[in-house]
């Protein structure tokens, strides 16, 4: 059955293309497995809450904008009665009727692992003139007149605080809530309200089951907006903008998703296995309560069979307080693809450690590939249980910080990648090969041996032990690290931090039989293996002390250029950088097995996985060249990589 929505339509509608329906609910309502939804022209200002899912591929549920056709689902409700205060300033009283339970205006954001501020409250509430986010102000105090915005600093390992100005003036606005009303001010300083267009979010989310376990589900073609949407830790109820709500196999794609107050697409853990406990009882740390999330998840039938598997593809993601897709095991053997993901955690109003572009926990099997990720916090942030996690053919640009891997055990992938920012990686696991990059940054490298966390069947959500990070059993091969004019000089760079470390597993459990006679403690004695080989180091990159075949040089040059749209690769490479290298093709033959989890690097569906498409799709050769680009060449290069 095809089912029309239109802002032509009526709530007594029956739904076909000559009566359709109202709202995009009324559809939602009435769909079972095989039936899609073309909703047409308009902006429609509601909740969607999906009633049924689809059973299989072939019998989808599918929601899709009409082609040719703007449609916007947004959580955001337009004002327009304002009243003069003062000066620049207005107010609009509302009825907390407007908000039903949920009072974004009296909501504050917080939760496990939440950096501040904690000297006055933020709301999941949020304004907007013409369509851009402002500021909530501290008090109505500071909202009367125009402000320079503090710049908070709360916690310097919280990447993302302080993104603005500090001494830019800003547009403010401030909540009063009592019983019956809610009383927003607002600076509009040079708008004219009357020649604005105000609207402030009203909704927690914007398309999203409250049941679980609606599988099978498409939403296709849509401009989603303006989320009242909470703190989401992967201790939490991960609730997003647009999500599947624990369920397996939904497909967003080619949406236009933004200004959700933290996340923006949620892939994550639903409120059974837990809700912040850690900051609601104090009782035990985060930590403690993540790591029961895991089993109480499969005690809930958490498995490949039920939960995960979705796709998420050639959308546009940006301007969100948190991340532009967030998940903690939900995420599970997920694909994300040809997003371009901007803008996430830049106001600066608030900050916690669960915030980045793509913020996964536990993300077995899940391939995340040629996305343009630029202007975040961090880029893409893999925490916990990192395994068969594939992340390749992205561009990284103007993040905090691009990729980072925490408390995992590996086997995880991360290949022909561009990684500009001045950090390029965090790496605080193990068991993982960096393949064929193009690295301008540093890379911070730590361990975490008192937070074990668990590693699972290969390609299966079973776990199969626990243990601690003690550093390296990681791979590198065939990148090109090239040190930009303008590096921090802070971050270490290259891979000279293995220095210490063994070659070879073979050599590896030489030195800690050689350690004398123990158990757990003879392995803390010996670095584990570093296998690092045919790499490019420029400008002054470090290099690892054990690495037999590798160049070493200068007078590169690398930036990433803008012109119509399109971004280009600008890159120097001096002479002789590829000659002597022995390059080889890189694949489940020849990355070395993990130590701790004991699995080779294999393809989701266990078949032997080989590295042999560069960054544009172009075939690699059996002498590659190193680097992200087979067709980059020894001089000056000038390539197209985006857009």
């Amino acid at each position: 059955m095809v089912y029309h929505v239109s802002k032509k339509g009526s709530m007594h509608a029956s739904g076909s293309e000559k009566d359709p329906f109202l709202t995009i609910q009324q559809a939602a309502d009435v769909m079972v497995a095989g039936d899609t939804a073309i909703v047409h022209e308009g902006v429609y200002r509601e909740w969607v809450k999906p009633e049924n899912g689809g059973v299989s591929e072939g019998k989808r549920i599918t929601y899709m904008a009409a082609e040719g056709e703007h449609v916007e689902i947004t959580g955001a409700e337009q004002v327009d009665d304002w009243e003069l205060v003062e000066g620049t300033v207005y107010k609009t009283v509302l009825s907390n009727k407007m908000f039903g339970s949920y009072n974004p205006y009296q909501t504050r954001i917080y939760g496990d692992w939440w950096c501040g501020p904690f000297e006055h409250d933020v709301h999941t509430g949020d304004v907007y003139l013409n369509g851009k986010s402002i500021y909530e102000a501290v008090s109505k105090e500071e909202v009367m007149q125009p402000v320079m915005r503090k710049e908070y600093i709360y916690d310097p390992n919280c990447v993302g605080m302080a993104l603005f100005h500090p001494e830019e003036t800003i547009y403010q606005w401030f909540a009063e809530v009592d019983d019956e009303n809610t009383t927003i001010y607002v600076n509009f300083q040079d708008y004219n309200p009357k020649d604005t267009v105000v609207t402030i979010n009203v909704r927690q989310a914007v398309f999203y089951p409250e049941k679980t376990g609606l599988d099978f589900i498409t939403v296709k073609g849509f401009e989603l907006s303006c989320a009242a949407t909470w703190y989401a830790p992967p201790t939490g109820d991960q609730i997003g903008l647009i999500g599947p709500h624990w369920a397996k196999k939904w497909i967003i794609e080619d949406c236009d998703i933004h200004d959700s107050k933290c996340s923006a697409i949620s892939l994550g853990k639903e409120v059974s296995t837990g809700d912040n406990l850690c900051t609601k009882s104090g009782r035990k740390p985060g930590y403690t309560y993540q790591m029961e999330a895991v089993f109480l998840a499969r005690n809930i039938g958490w498995s490949k069979e039920r939960i995960g598997s979705h796709i998420v593809r050639n959308n546009k993601i940006h301007d969100c307080g948190q991340n532009g897709v967030v998940g903690h095991m939900g995420c599970v053997f997920s694909e994300v693809y040809n997003n371009e993901i901007y803008n996430i955690a830049q106001k600066g109003e608030w900050y916690g450690y669960e915030v980045a572009a793509i913020k996964f926990h536990v993300a077995i099997d899940v391939q995340i590939h040629d996305n343009y990720i630029h202007d975040c916090s961090r880029g893409s942030w893999m925490d916990w249980q990192a395994q068969g996690t594939h992340i390749y053919r992205n561009i990284y640009e103007n993040n905090l910080e691009d990729i980072m891997v925490e408390v995992s055990h590996g086997p995880y992938l991360i290949e022909n990648n561009i990684l500009t920012s001045k950090k390029a990686l965090e790496n605080a696991s193990q068991g993982g090969a960096f393949v064929h990059n193009l690295i301008l940054g540093g890379m911070v490298w730590w361990n975490s041996p008192d937070r074990g966390t668990p590693y699972h069947v290969q390609h299966s959500t079973e776990v199969l032990g626990v243990v601690p990070v003690y550093k390296a059993d990681d791979r590198f091969y065939q990148n090109i690290f090239i040190k930009p004019k303008d590096a921090d000089e802070t971050i270490p760079n290259g891979t000279a931090c293995y220095n210490g470390c063994t070659t070879s597993l073979e050599e590896y459990i030489e030195a800690v039989r050689n350690a004398g006679h123990g158990d757990l403690e003879m392995f803390h004695k010996v670095m584990q293996p570093a296998y690092i080989n045919n790499n490019v180091y420029l400008n002054g990159m470090d290099v690892f002390e054990k690495e037999q075949n590798f160049f070493k040089g200068d007078g590169a040059e690398a930036e990433l250029v803008h012109q119509d749209g399109k971004v280009y690769l600008k890159i120097v490479i001096p002479e002789g950088a590829f000659a002597k290298l022995d390059t080889e093709l890189i694949g489940t033959h020849n990355l070395e097995m993990t130590r701790l989890s004991e699995e080779g690097f294999e393809n989701p569906d266990g078949s032997p996985l080989i590295v042999d498409l560069d960054l544009l799709k172009h075939p690699i050769e059996e002498k590659p060249v190193p680097g992200p680009l087979q067709c980059l060449k020894e001089g000056e290069n000038f390539v197209q990589i985006w857009g």
